[in-house]
């Protein structure tokens, strides 16, 4: 089971209130936009469609890519029992339910971190670390998850990131 999976929130309704969210626990930037046939998502590579978000709290830029489902996706176009095939709009109102439903899933770990760091209990850096943007402009997941793969593979630890003088 999905979380929110029947969710009536719309899409915008939610970037509304993921705005809403990050501007009262005091981002002072946010954007939000579309992106089709990026192709990456965590370890792997996949040609999907993907929603970004993105803020700027404590200094740090931060930045969310939001996977959404295959419009093509067979769990779509075809019932699940018998496996007919939907009619469109019935494909396409299945379709945006999914998407719905992990818009509200993203609406609740951002919520989720935020919360944590207003009561003390962890930091905007400690949250969000996968997701801060680095000054090359991948985020810092991105760059130390093969790094922490080849210390797994090798025993080996990678080298710190070097100071830099002011």
């Amino acid at each position: 089971m999905a979380y929110a999976e029947k969710t009536t929130v719309s899409v915008a309704r939610t970037k509304a209130d993921i705005e809403e969210l990050v501007q009262t626990h005091g981002a002072d930037q946010f954007v939000s936009g579309y992106k089709a046939d990026v192709a990456i998502i965590g370890f792997t590579i996949y040609k999907a469609d993907v929603a970004i978000i993105g803020f700027t709290m404590s200094g740090r830029q931060i930045r969310f890519l939001l996977p959404l489902p295959d419009k093509l996706a067979k769990e779509f176009w075809y019932t699940p029992g018998r496996g007919q095939r939907r009619p469109d709009d019935a494909a396409h109102t299945a379709y945006e339910q999914a998407c719905r439903s992990r818009w509200r899933a993203l609406y609740l770990i951002v919520k989720a971190k935020l919360e944590a760091v207003d009561a003390g209990i962890s930091t905007v850096e400690r949250e969000f670390l996968y997701d801060i943007v680095l000054p090359d402009g991948q985020t810092a997941g991105k760059w130390i998850a093969p790094q922490i793969e080849t210390a797994y593979q090798t025993g080996q630890m990678p080298a710190m990131l070097p100071l830099l003088e002011n």
